[in-house]
């Protein structure tokens, strides 16, 4: 839990991921059209990708669909929910007030 706590609050965008997930590049490929440079992790690559895994599914409350998403050290949610934030207008609002975005 610690390790994940503390990699979420490194930058002002951090996506804790699957490489092999299509929903976890959607996600990353939005942050980066929207000229944000999200700090990812990859879940699958990572020696202690297990131990992270289960400490998101702590935070949670159920089990992490990869992506899990953080934006400036609070939990945002999944692809659902960041998706859901885009399209109502209030991602870029919460990322400009996390410092990932200027303009």
């Amino acid at each position: 839990m610690d390790r994940v706590a503390k990699l979420a609050a490194q930058k002002a965008v951090v996506v804790f991921s699957v490489s092999s997930c299509c929903m976890c590049h959607a996600v990353q490929r939005l942050f980066c059209e929207l000229g944000v440079s999200p700090a990812v992790h990859e879940l699958d690559k990572d020696p202690r990708g297990r131990e992270m895994e289960r400490a998101l599914e702590k935070l949670v409350g159920r089990r992490a669909p990869a992506p899990v998403v953080f934006v400036g050290g609070e939990l945002v949610g999944s692809t659902d929910r960041i998706m859901a934030l885009h399209l109502g207008g209030k991602l870029k609002p919460l990322l400009r007030q996390a410092g990932a975005l200027w303009l």
